[in-house]
């Protein structure tokens, strides 16, 4: 009753409709104006968890270590004299640009020299300003080759590997001016490659995030496109119609300003997962163009009556159209459910902008055909597609006469699909889904050969006590537990007070390589006591040291091991930790950006494991309401749950983890799947009443009118999604892999298990009518 009053509401008022759609059209044009770019990485975790919030009070304390950009130097005639001062100029010329806050190099180091008089250590840059010639340079590099405080960290003297520590401002990094501060950063390292033939690598954490943030936004333009041109050239094939082609593509065009205008509204920003709702529109739109068109033409071919034949369209396909969209919409909703705020943004923005494509193409399909002449007998040809027919006609007779085989296979199926789902892995990296071939994964590799990486993981001592840190006991358990960790390969040389101890007791013994140590006994009072009396004076300290010496951190860097690996290393690190401090190990704490990550990705994975579920339970409660019974719930939820299962299974089998990339797959693949059964069912229950509440007839008629329409969405849906294959990202191919092998099994699923299962539910009476078990 509601759609009928719809289609003479719409079609009676088509002028009206036009005008009201062009209004709200042109006004989210105007508020797409509105939208930036987000360029700040967000935290998956929520801002109460505990880890993030004792992170953030570090960070407070310590200051950030995710600002720091690495440029490095392979280079065995580092120490000539050009090439050295080559290397300083580069410093200088990093340094005057906007935005880089240091740079600090092998050039920059100091040695600490003991003033007996003054009972101070006095800090003394080992290479001056000017260098007159090779011999003193050579001198200088001796010497500071002498220093094992900086080997690890600014260089590794057995590769001849140099370091340039680059600090970024960091309030720069969450905005548009990161990118053209990179550029120049960049732009100045060539000028050095050129003058010395040195090719210099790249990597730190705001490196990273810049450039893949860049090339990802790059291909969501692209994909844009990609998904306009694909699903055009699909429509025109099935259709045969340029009309059909350009009025689709306006539905879709329509939809995504609508989606964006409506983040505009909202005061959100573009996030990399939001960007990617365009191209996702448009694959989803068009399916519901084809449901509207095909019903269109197949109507007008039974009676040859334009207007009585898009009444139908939004009587008969309304309502089922509406439950299709409101199910996807609901497979992104759930993604509100997480707690992350980029989930939250992306589940409202996609549930919104996929009901405006049902609202965009119930107005505009009926309305403008109702001013288009009617279709032409060419137009019509596609309902008597040959090999489509035929393909209806094997899935007619495979529902008839084989469904013990088509049985025996979905078992078979879902025994392979659960074997296959004990092997999938939840694991994630850094950069494992950009190219191996890419110079960000390649020089992060090369880092961490020669350095263990570039992601910092830190280990914080609260002494509980004032100049705590400078004790001997404090002293003695970190030098200790360094010395257990100098066994995982992973970590990277240690920066800590013990460090700096060491330091200091080779400054209090005239620089002799030889006492880079730690102080003990009573040379460790008289020599620690040069060192400044508040901590805060000295910018070095102030990086492992608070400024009343009661809390300390270890530096590391540690390699992008995945996930699985980190809360491993956390582990053992913890049991080491407890070794060593035994009954104070509570008042250490494992942190960094590492750890954030990990446990970062493990929530978002477990989040989108609920979404899943949630989407499967709305879903269900949706279809209740539609058939009001629980049978024809599970008859629609069933077959699509195995396409999941299998999906997950090729995971396993094939060796791709669960990662935030893949599992966000199953809730969108499993909403847009279940439109298919949602219109056989629909139409299935519509010839039930028509056919006397005979089965098989009814099941015969909904695959031989649906059929067609869901081949064709399947194959939109199958390609549109396709087109992420083509990406750089091992992520998003995996994502437009999943989903066009997901939807592709759902098609099968529906066409052959769904209806097998309807008429194995309905037997025959003795006197030939039937009897149905619902």
């Amino acid at each position: 009753m509601v759609f009928q009053f719809l289609a003479r509401l719409i079609l009676r008022n088509r002028f009206y409709v036009l005008i009201a759609v062009s209004v709200i059209t042109a006004f989210m044009a105007i508020m797409i104006f509105r939208l930036r770019f987000y360029y700040e990485p967000t935290p998956l975790l929520p801002k109460s968890d505990s880890l993030l919030v004792q992170y953030r009070e570090f960070n407070k304390t310590f200051g950030r270590g995710e600002n720091i950009m690495v440029i490095g130097v392979a280079d065995p005639s580092f120490f000539s004299l050009d090439n050295f001062t080559q290397w300083r100029d580069l410093k200088k010329n990093l340094q005057s640009i906007e935005g880089v806050e240091h740079v600090l190099s092998i050039s920059d180091i100091y040695t600490l020299n003991r003033n007996s008089t003054q009972k101070v250590f006095e800090f003394s840059q080992i290479f001056p300003d000017t260098i007159s010639s090779q011999e003193q340079l050579d001198s200088l590099k001796t010497k500071a080759l002498s220093l094992p405080f900086y080997n690890g960290m600014l260089y590794n003297a057995e590769n001849n590997i140099f370091l340039m520590m680059v600090t970024l401002k960091h309030e720069l990094i969450g905005t548009k001016e990161r990118i053209p501060l990179m550029e120049k950063i960049v732009e100045t390292c060539e000028v050095y490659s050129k003058a010395t033939g040195n090719k210099l690598r790249y990597s730190g954490l705001p490196y990273i995030r810049i450039t893949v943030g860049e090339m990802i936004r790059g291909e969501m333009y692209l994909f844009i496109i990609l998904a306009a041109l694909v699903t055009a050239i699909i429509l025109f094939l099935l259709f045969r119609s340029f009309r059909i082609v350009m009025f689709s593509m306006l539905v879709v065009a329509v939809s995504v300003t609508w989606g964006l205008g409506f983040m505009g509204i909202l005061g959100y920003e573009i996030t990399l997962l939001t960007a990617v709702i365009p191209p996702l529109i448009i694959v989803i739109g068009v399916p519901n163009c084809i449901f509207l068109l095909n019903k269109y033409h197949r109507e007008y071919s039974l009676h040859g009556n334009k207007v009585k034949a898009l009444q139908r369209v939004i009587q008969k396909i309304g309502s089922a159209t509406f439950l299709t969209n409101l199910t996807t919409a609901a497979g992104f909703g759930t993604f509100m459910f997480t707690s992350i705020r980029i989930l939250n943004e992306f589940g409202l923005v996609a549930s919104v902008g996929v009901m405006g494509v049902f609202i965009v193409s119930l107005l505009l399909i009926p309305t403008i055909f109702s001013y288009l002449p009617p279709p032409e007998p060419r137009h019509l040809q596609h309902l008597d597609n040959i090999r489509i027919n035929n393909t209806i006609a094997r899935v007619v007779i495979t529902g008839l006469y084989h469904r013990r085989l088509v049985f025996v296979v979905a078992t078979i199926f879902i025994i392979v699909g659960f074997f296959g789902l004990y092997h999938v892995e939840s694991n994630g990296y850094m950069v494992d889904d950009i190219p191996h071939s890419h110079p960000v994964y390649v020089d992060l590799k090369y880092f961490e050969k020669n350095f263990a990486g570039v992601m910092p993981l830190e280990i914080v001592i609260n002494t509980q006590k004032p100049k705590g840190v400078l004790q001997e006991k404090t002293l003695r358990r970190v030098d200790l537990l360094q010395e257990k960790l100098k066994n995982y390969k992973e970590l990277s040389r240690p920066l800590s007070i013990v460090e700096a101890a060491k330091f200091a007791r080779q400054g209090y013994y005239n620089g002799n390589r030889s006492q880079y140590r730690l102080p003990k006994g009573p040379e460790r009072a008289f020599i620690m006591s040069y060192l400044p009396k508040n901590m805060g004076d000295n910018t070095v300290l102030t990086r492992f040291v608070d400024s009343t010496g009661t809390m300390t951190r270890i530096l590391y860097n540690v390699a992008d091991v995945g996930t699985v690996k980190m809360k491993q290393l956390k582990g053992n690190i913890k049991q080491e930790i407890d070794t060593v401090f035994k009954d104070d190990a509570g008042l250490v704490s494992i942190t960094g950006g590492s750890i954030i990550a990990a446990k970062g990705n493990d929530f978002l994975v477990n989040s989108l494991f609920v979404s899943l579920i949630a989407a499967i339970l709305i879903i269900s409660v949706f279809m209740a309401w539609m058939f009001r019974t629980p049978k024809m719930v599970i008859l629609s939820v069933l077959p699509n749950l195995i396409p999941l299962l299998l999906t997950a299974a090729a995971m396993g089998f094939i060796g791709i983890d669960l990662k935030p990339s893949t599992v966000i797959v199953f809730s969108i693949a499993f909403g847009i799947s279940v439109d298919n059964s949602i219109h056989f069912l629909s139409k299935y229950r519509q010839e039930l009443k028509r056919t006397r509440n005979n089965t098989k007839a009814s099941v015969v008629c909904a695959i031989r009118e649906t059929g067609v329409s869901m081949i064709y969405t399947s194959i939109v849906l199958f390609f549109g999604f396709a087109i992420f294959i083509g990406s750089r990202f091992g992520g998003t191919v995996s994502l437009g892999l999943l989903v066009s092998i997901t939807l592709l099994i759902a098609l099968f699923s529906n066409l052959t298990l769904l209806p097998a299962i309807l008429l194995a539910l309905v037997r025959e009476k003795p006197d030939g009518t039937e009897c149905t078990k619902m």
